[in-house]
């Protein structure tokens, strides 16, 4: 779930924070506009050189890899344009992007123009625009993975280039694209691979960045900025597909008075329990935030009323069993949760309109007496299988 993705470490190979992922798809846009631009104006560059020498076939080559690469950018900025980004398009985007570059110099291989693939000026500079790329994706796993496919690929061109003696005056004078050096060649590499260490490093940094500023210190839920945000995204989303959605308020009961009894470090353990207890009822697609205090919202995608009735009930439940380890106390110690639910489109399209209805069946669920959750019928479920109310402060 985002609450439990946000705050964990993050890692190299971690899904990245479901923003980011929005933000990357963006990126992709943008990524597939340069892409087409700098096709284009690569294209000019072979074309001139045709102009110029008719009669070389690695100037034919040359533009008809580049007007491939036109073609295939302007394919992927039209995908991209009407919104079929997928979290695999990047993935797939980005090696494409590298393998055309390592396509383009293996090309020469098998003209026989081994000195063009491995000292090309033009070509090889293309696999930083495909690196720096990755950036804009926001996600260090493609990052990785096309510095990968660029430091195997060029290496695995470079070993099949030294195959022949690239020094031969006899056989390759005048040497117009220079000679072959390994020390040259090593360099090519490892600058590949300090590229691709860079890219990652930046997109890490952003991850860190982000999480200190959307995730609560406390519980190490996502804050109220990003819930925001990350709601609006989900009823967009769920509009667009005309999919279910539900929500809920859910809100510690009697909580100052435990606070008040028991001290603020048991109050910080209790939100702290309530937070996992909430975390381990939910899937990985629903998201839970802290809305303030002691309030938390819960977003639940893909999921009609009766369902989200069931599972905010099996969370009350849950967390009313929940005994709080308090030090020195000789009896048990739990917390009680209230919750109002709302779900999308018989509530209202609107983010703002949700939490209204939903806040509406909290205060009608406390009205109610407590420890119970109001759904859009508007009766409070009767109480269960109950936990032992908190004890009173002293």
């Amino acid at each position: 779930m985002a609450g439990a993705r946000a705050g964990g470490p993050f890692g190299i190979w971690q899904v990245p924070d479901p923003f980011l992922l929005d933000a990357g798809a963006s990126g992709e846009l943008l990524v597939a506009r340069i892409r087409l631009l700098l096709a284009l104006i690569i294209l000019a560059i072979p074309v001139q050189s045709l102009i110029s020498e008719p009669g070389l076939a690695e100037h034919y080559v040359g533009v008809a890899a580049t007007l491939s690469v036109v073609a295939f950018a302007a394919l992927l900025l039209w995908l991209v344009r009407r919104e079929l980004h997928r979290p695999w398009l990047g993935f797939l985007t980005s090696s494409v992007d590298v393998t055309i570059v390592s396509a383009t110099l293996a090309v020469y291989l098998l003209l026989d123009q081994p000195h063009i693939s491995v000292n090309s000026r033009v070509v090889y500079p293309a696999y930083f625009l495909a690196l720096g790329a990755t950036c804009l994706r926001y996600d260090s796993r493609i990052c990785v993975l096309a510095t990968a496919l660029a430091v195997t690929q060029y290496s695995a061109i470079v070993l099949v280039a030294a195959g022949a003696d690239l020094n031969d005056a006899a056989r390759w004078a005048p040497f117009r694209y220079g000679m072959f050096s390994w020390a040259d060649q090593v360099s090519r590499v490892i600058m590949l691979g300090a590229a691709g260490v860079l890219s990652t490093a930046v997109v890490w940094r952003i991850a860190r960045l982000r999480h200190l500023t959307v995730v609560d210190r406390l519980t190490g839920l996502p804050n109220r900025g990003y819930l925001d945000a990350r709601f609006a995204a989900e009823v967009a989303r769920a509009l667009r597909h005309e999919r279910p959605l539900a929500m809920a308020m859910v809100d510690v009961d009697h909580f100052k008075r435990f606070n008040d009894g028991y001290g603020h470090a048991a109050g910080d353990l209790g939100l702290k329990i309530v937070t996992a207890t909430i975390r381990r009822a939910l899937r990985s697609s629903d998201i839970v935030a802290r809305y303030g205090g002691e309030e938390f919202v819960v977003i639940l995608p893909e999921t009609e009323v009766e369902a989200a009735m069931e599972k905010l009930e099996a969370i009350r439940l849950a967390i009313a069993n929940t005994i709080i380890p308090l030090p020195r106390q000789t009896t048990a110690v739990t917390l009680t949760v209230s919750a109002g639910v709302a779900v999308l489109g018989r509530d209202g399209d609107e983010v703002h309109a949700l939490l209204d209805r939903a806040d509406e069946r909290l205060f009608r669920a406390k009205r109610a007496g407590r420890n119970r959750v109001v759904g859009p019928d508007d009766t409070p479920t009767p109480v269960g299988v109950m936990g032992r109310s908190p004890r009173p402060a002293a």
